[in-house]
């Protein structure tokens, strides 16, 4: 039996930019063994793997090449892209996904795509040994949440110019390490950059979940609560990002680069 494999550009509205996810639409579920390999294969930040949910909407699990993650935007964001763009939802549908993070929504507004996911507030935190010292920053303010580290740093030159010790970093125990700072640039209110080793990533070019932090963050350093975060990876990404309560809006674009069968 043939599956639907798709590779999607995540949080860009042109090819070959953004974070590339992969997308599989199950029929029905396959074991964690299985789709471990085949994200593997795929050897991309994240596949994401879809199936029928018994009630409504859809399962959806995310796995990097070495364990899954509980939370992952870019692929959720390449996940509605599909389903609307292969006519699997109605155009006008809102698919819901029931995951390890609750119940996610997406949501279309023209060329962008809104999705609806809990914020991830960090709190202040001392820096394990080696965080900054892998990094190579000085950083003005460590926090900490449920999944990663966050680092602000001087200025944007200083995000830019992280170049991460991986073997150290990957010994942190935590999913990644966020490293942020203002925005230097009009159309940007802040910049990051993402590392997860640990999880099988050394760079993420654009990463939502780490957003989930971000927004709130600096929202309550900014006092606002929508703004747009520019990640500085290689490919690079915008992200939108809304604060509603306990939860963070994500907006991105998305365009799919290759469509095949897993066979």
């Amino acid at each position: 039996m043939s599956i639907p494999l798709y590779t999607v550009d995540a949080f860009t509205g042109e090819p070959f930019a953004g974070n590339p996810a992969g997308v599989c639409l199950l029929e029905g579920e396959r074991d964690a063994d299985w789709m471990q390999s085949v994200a593997r294969e795929m050897n991309l930040s994240e596949t994401a793997f879809l199936v029928p949910h018994a009630g409504d909407g859809f399962d959806l699990r995310w796995f990097t090449p070495a364990v899954e993650v509980a939370l992952c935007g870019h692929a959720t964001l390449a996940s509605a892209h599909v389903l609307w763009q292969s006519d699997v939802i109605a155009a006008d549908a809102q698919p819901r996904f029931h995951t390890r993070s609750g119940v996610l929504t997406a949501s279309r507004h023209g060329a962008w795509i809104e999705l609806d996911f809990p914020g991830k507030p960090v709190e202040d935190a001392k820096a394990p040994n080696g965080l900054l010292s892998a990094l190579g920053v000085r950083a003005s303010y460590v926090g900490r949440n449920a999944f990663d580290y966050l680092v602000e740093v001087g200025d944007e030159s200083d995000v830019r110019a992280v170049e991460p010790d991986f073997a150290k970093l990957a010994t942190i125990e935590a999913r990644g390490v966020i490293v942020t700072s203002r925005s230097a640039k009009d159309g940007a209110d802040f910049v990051s950059r993402f590392f997860a080793p640990r999880a099988g990533v050394q760079e993420d070019p654009v990463t939502g979940s780490a957003h989930c932090a971000l927004a709130p963050y600096w929202g309550g350093k900014l006092g606002r609560t929508a703004m747009v975060g520019r990640q500085l990876s290689a490919r690079g990404g915008v992200v939108k990002v809304r604060v509603a309560g306990d939860r963070v809006i994500l907006g991105g674009q998305a365009v799919t680069v290759l469509r095949g069968v897993l066979v």
